[in-house]
């Protein structure tokens, strides 16, 4: 971890943010090469009706329209959370060098806590992986989300 992964992950933090001002689960992701942010995205799988809107999804999908290719070789993801196993998928498809990523999701994680398909030798693609950067905040961020929506139910009971 250095100096630029805390600088990125926060900015992916600012990006969960986005999404949870509009009731999305706070995730936010970019996409950076060579020293420039090509690709941003946050959750909103509930607002666009779709299941594959997670925010690693949103940032590969913006980072290869900047690139004007699906491949994105030599690029970090910077997401919040652990990726899960469909966005792990979408990483090894665009060839995503690096992944570095804040808290773990003990219930869906790809990068070790549930599953780890980036170790996996069958698999044709693998991408560095560093994790807990901005851990607490990262996860933290997603906790209060949770409990301010609990809140509102038992207010709403």
């Amino acid at each position: 971890m250095d100096d630029d992964d805390l600088r990125y992950m926060t900015e992916a933090l600012e990006l969960a943010r986005e999404g949870w001002k509009l009731g999305e689960v706070p995730v936010g992701a970019l996409v950076v090469r060579g020293g420039r942010v090509i690709g941003r995205g946050f959750n909103h799988p509930i607002a666009a009706h779709d299941p594959t809107g997670h925010a690693e999804v949103m940032a590969l999908r913006d980072a290869a329209r900047t690139v004007g290719n699906y491949r994105l070789p030599g690029c970090t993801l910077y997401v919040t959370i652990e990726p899960c196993a469909m966005c792990a998928g979408a990483i090894f498809h665009a060839r995503i060098a690096r992944v570095v990523y804040g808290a773990p999701e003990p219930k869906t994680g790809a990068a070790g806590s549930v599953v780890d398909l980036f170790a996996e030798a069958r698999l044709n693609h693998h991408a560095e992986i560093v994790g807990g950067v901005m851990a607490e905040q990262c996860g933290g961020l997603v906790s209060a989300f949770f409990a301010e929506k609990r809140q509102a139910r038992k207010a709403t009971a």
